[in-house]
């Protein structure tokens, strides 16, 4: 798949670059707007990718600004025991320095999931290049990104680009989630952002609700997923589908295009999947993908593993994974054996 994945002697497998915010939901399904209390997690996309491939027992860290505050050393714990370095983590020692928030009220049906962003002027917002080594575009195999860093800050934005630049002048992967969100910025104007570096995209994720309304795209998705490897030199392109049945019972399942093969990938879905709490599965599913790659160079396990991990994060509270390799392989198997037992004993 690629050539020089696993040849390559570098320090990371996977470096993520994003914002780590802190989570809080009230406990047992109860409501914001009545409930008393709050749990606190720690959550980001990146930093929930670059976990589940530690978990997973490969080498990663993440690159990211915290405040120099008891709220940042509880995140910097939190990091460290998914067993992902903590090396490039700056520290905000400004008296105006915050941790991004965000407020998560789980749903039942006919009540949905609701969040609640409380983000603006976090101390990831001025994090800039020159904060860092220049060593650490040398250190990985693959730098993974969100559209989410670059909807952030129109500053950060540029930093964000010229980090994907330098890490590919050090042939790094470059692993791009667009990841959408309409509450951060515009469809236009993230369209005109992220068409700017998908050239130096070498592993694709995008939803095919992004692809059609976003990226105005038509088609089937197999056409759709094509057209990025045709127009943008993409290696990989990996699309998730998502069956709500209702907010606790889904269905997951995913196709990936592999350029270099012209080979669509697929597999049966996971079904009936009993949701205890869907964030963070979007990104599980990423880590399945880039373990997949990296430990097996093969797109047919990464496609597993990605699904895998997406279907067991679903049933995990919180956003972050907590499934280490000899679990999702017992899934997998379980899964193509059509394995239904009741209890592992």
């Amino acid at each position: 798949m690629f050539e020089s994945i696993n040849s390559t002697a570098k320090e990371f497998d996977v470096l993520g670059l994003g914002e780590v915010l802190l989570r809080l939901s009230p406990p047992n399904k109860e409501r914001i707007l009545s409930g008393e209390t709050f749990e606190k997690k720690a959550g980001g996309a990146e930093l929930n990718v670059v976990s589940g491939v530690s978990l997973l027992g490969l080498r990663t860290g993440i690159i990211t600004k915290l405040p120099a505050n008891e709220i940042g050393k509880y995140i910097k714990n939190k990091i460290r025991f998914t067993g992902v370095s903590d090396d490039y983590i700056i520290y905000d020692q400004r008296k105006e320095a915050r941790l991004a928030i965000y407020y998560y009220e789980s749903g039942a049906a006919p009540r949905k999931p609701v969040v609640v962003y409380d983000r603006s002027n976090s101390s990831f917002t001025t994090l800039k290049i020159s904060e860092l080594n220049n060593d650490v575009f040398k250190k990985s195999k693959i730098f993974h990104v969100s559209g989410i860093s670059m909807a952030l800050d129109k500053a950060l934005c540029r930093e964000v680009k010229e980090m994907i630049r330098n890490f590919k002048d050090n042939n790094t992967l470059i692993s791009f989630d667009v990841n959408y969100r309409s509450t951060l910025w515009k469809e236009e104007e993230a369209r005109s952002k992220i068409t700017e570096i998908l050239p130096l995209v070498d592993i694709l994720f995008i939803s095919e609700e992004t692809s059609r309304k976003m990226f105005h795209k038509q088609g089937t998705i197999e056409e759709i997923m094509k057209s990025y490897s045709e127009e943008y030199g993409c290696k990989l392109v990996a699309t998730t589908q998502r069956t709500v049945l209702s907010p606790t019972k889904h269905t997951w399942s995913s196709i990936i295009f592999s350029g270099k093969e012209n080979k669509f990938y697929n597999e049966e879905p996971y079904k009936d999947i009993e949701v205890v709490d869907r964030i963070g599965s979007g990104d599980a599913y990423l880590a399945g993908v880039l373990f997949g790659l990296l430990k097996f160079n093969l797109v047919e396990k990464a496609l597993e593993f990605g699904n895998a991990m997406a279907a067991i994060k679903n049933t995990i509270p919180g956003d972050m994974p907590v499934s280490d390799y000899q679990e999702i392989l017992r899934v997998i198997n379980d899964h193509k054996n059509k394995n239904d037992s009741e209890m592992i004993r």
